[in-house]
């Protein structure tokens, strides 16, 4: 179906008419001087070369009845179809601390730092979320906003593919980011605050304590579901040979399991890329939405074809010479008067 966004536009077609209608005609200063032969030469000239052409006249129509259109903004709407939206929110919280250099998972055959294996999760993790929206808060010696409650998902994966060591300090203040997600999702509905958060040692720095934060988290409705991560063992070379050492001895696992408990979500330990994976996975269907059932007519905007040959239009009229307007104005005349001798004919 077709239709005009702005209709009043249309009310425009007529002024060409009107201005040549009802404008004061330019008067022509006239010589004083006057040489009968002459001015007679003179005038069946003019009457011959500026005889009006009905073709450029006829574009010059098309041109203005285009713009007119053009300018109504004439769109093409289709038929309604129902769309599902799962209406969910979510804060991700990764911890970019110095501990996530740590070189103990495993991607495709070979050790990669925490942080490597945490992007490679989350890329099929962001791409599943269709219909929610994300945000994305880093966090180190400092917690900031990356990227905050969005659906441009394409733009959430590309900040977090580009997020970097250094970027927030190189200790770990998993308070602040908790009360920073907190102030990001306290004006949502209670039943759609979740925070996601992802680290992988113990509270070092920040101005709010972790289990302080998670009351106030508590106390705004946020559910939080933590994840620690890095591996259980690792085989190292020592002076002595190989050795095994536990890469999280640092993981403060109470601390998470207690944050996670006081806001109703639930700890997970990922020791390896697979366990991460699946966790994520498991976080899609504790944190399901019912699905909301909508209708949506897609709209298509068409001003740009009657704007193109309106274009075209005036460009003709511009490029083509006034001797191919004069020979086509002849071809029309010779026709009509053909077929006005036809008539005749007949009617003798």
């Amino acid at each position: 179906m077709l239709s005009l966004e702005w209709p009043l536009f249309l009310l425009a077609l007529p002024l060409p008419f009107l201005v040549y209608r009802f404008a004061p005609s330019h008067k022509v200063m006239q010589s004083e001087v006057f040489a009968p032969s002459l001015m007679m030469l003179a005038e069946q000239k003019e009457h011959a070369v500026n005889k009006p052409l009905i073709w450029p006249m006829l574009l010059a129509i098309l041109c203005w009845v285009c713009l007119v259109l053009a300018a109504s903004k004439p769109t093409y709407v289709g038929e309604p179809q129902n769309i599902t939206a799962s209406d969910r929110n979510m804060m991700l919280a990764v911890d970019l601390s110095d501990s996530m250099k740590e070189e103990d998972m495993e991607v495709q055959g070979r050790l990669v730092n925490r942080l490597q294996a945490v992007k490679a999760v989350l890329t099929h993790f962001i791409e599943k979320r269709e219909g929610d929206r994300l945000g994305l808060i880093l966090f180190a010696s400092k917690a900031y906003v990356q990227t905050p409650l969005t659906f441009d998902l394409n733009t959430l994966q590309i900040l977090m593919d580009e997020a970097a060591f250094g970027l927030a300090g190189r200790k770990t203040a998993i308070g602040d980011a908790i009360g920073l997600s907190v102030k990001k999702l306290i004006d949502l509905p209670e039943s759609n605050r979740v925070l996601i958060l992802l680290t992988d040692g113990q509270n070092t720095a920040g101005e709010i304590d972790p289990l302080q934060a998670a009351k106030l988290a508590a106390q705004a409705g946020v559910k939080i579901y933590t994840i620690g991560i890095g591996a259980d063992e690792l085989v190292v070379q020592g002076f002595f040979g190989p050795r095994r050492i536990n890469p999280s001895r640092d993981l403060d696992e109470e601390t998470l399991t207690k944050i996670a408990q006081d806001t109703g979500g639930q700890y997970y330990r990922a020791r390896n890329l697979e366990e991460l994976g699946e966790i994520y996975s498991l976080l899609d269907d504790l944190e399901a939405i019912e699905m909301e059932e909508q209708s949506i007519r897609p709209e298509k905007s068409l001003f740009h074809y009657p704007l193109a040959l309106a274009l075209i239009f005036a460009l003709l009229i511009i490029v083509v010479p006034q001797k191919t307007w004069h020979w086509l104005n002849q071809i029309l005349n010779k026709t009509n008067t053909k077929n006005e001798n036809s008539t005749e004919k007949v009617n003798v």
